[in-house]
């Protein structure tokens, strides 16, 4: 027997590049940045990826704890972070040193952090310390989110996770809530292929990690991670909705070009092929 069916709803899920992997840009959706504003953004990119190094030859010598690395990442937390004001909130995750570092946090003091000294989120910088435990980030910022809009204060929260993140409950339980009580929040997620050693293409059976955001009521948008302009963009947009009170979920497509952290070695789950494959992205 054939059952009949009507469409209720159609949906899709968008994706965003401006600046293509031959470094051409479509000058129909470029952003609104002076050519000032462009070089700063390289420079925090730069300056993100010399501190990612260093950072990682200081924890081989032994003078700082464990660090995951965030090497490919630099465009995917620099654009994010630079698209938003100094009182909107970030809640990063254990890889998000650019962020830090774009929203001017003391670079003497950030380094501390991996030695357990959190004075570098002290003072007025709406930052959230590094959190750990994988995917309470997303319930964080929709809590500071929520309480932001309860005292009609305008500001967003940007709230970061990667792939992995999203087979958490708490990740899902924020996506419902934010959908449901309109929170002024952005929901980030690095998708950067792997979740330790679990790779991507294992972790969801879903083609996008962007179309999760659909079944809670709000949008998502697949981002080129590796696209600063696209990326910057995208978080430009998401926050003009999220002060009307509409969520979204950003699906930053990137690569974890490094180890998990300093105590992993990716060798072991991936191939060199793979990690060239996207020097050119």
């Amino acid at each position: 027997m054939v059952l009949i069916r009507k469409v209720i709803k159609t949906f899709g899920v968008e994706y965003l590049q401006i600046l293509d992997e031959e470094g051409t840009i479509d000058e129909s959706l470029r952003p609104d940045l002076t050519e000032d504003r462009i070089k700063e953004i390289y420079h925090l990119m730069v300056l993100a990826r010399m501190f990612d190094e260093k950072l990682f030859k200081l924890q081989r010598m032994g003078k700082i704890g464990t660090y995951a690395p965030i090497k490919g990442q630099e465009a995917a937390q620099i654009g994010t972070a630079f698209a938003i004001s100094k009182d909107d909130w970030t809640v990063p995750t254990f890889r998000e040193f650019g962020v830090y570092l774009a929203r001017g946090a003391d670079r003497v003091k950030l380094v501390q952090v991996w030695n357990g000294d959190t004075r570098a989120f002290h003072g007025d910088a709406k930052d959230l310390p590094v959190a750990i435990p994988v995917g309470s980030q997303a319930l964080h910022g929709v809590g500071i989110a929520w309480a932001s809009k309860m005292r009609g204060e305008n500001k967003v929260a940007l709230t970061y996770f990667g792939d992995g993140a999203t087979s958490e409950g708490d990740v899902l339980e924020a996506f419902n809530f934010a959908g449901a009580f309109g929170i002024p929040v952005i929901f980030v997620c690095q998708d950067n292929q792997w979740a330790i050693s679990t790779p991507r293409k294992v972790q969801t059976a879903a083609e996008t990690i962007a179309q999760k955001a659909i079944a809670f009521g709000f949008k998502g948008l697949q981002v080129d991670g590796n696209d600063v302009l696209a990326v910057y963009a995208a978080t430009k947009e998401a926050v003009e909705r999220a002060r009307k009170g509409e969520p979204t979920l950003l699906e930053l497509l990137t690569y974890r070009m490094s180890d998990h952290t300093t105590s992993d070695d990716a060798s072991k789950y991936r191939t060199e092929a793979d990690v060239h494959a996207w020097d050119s992205k």
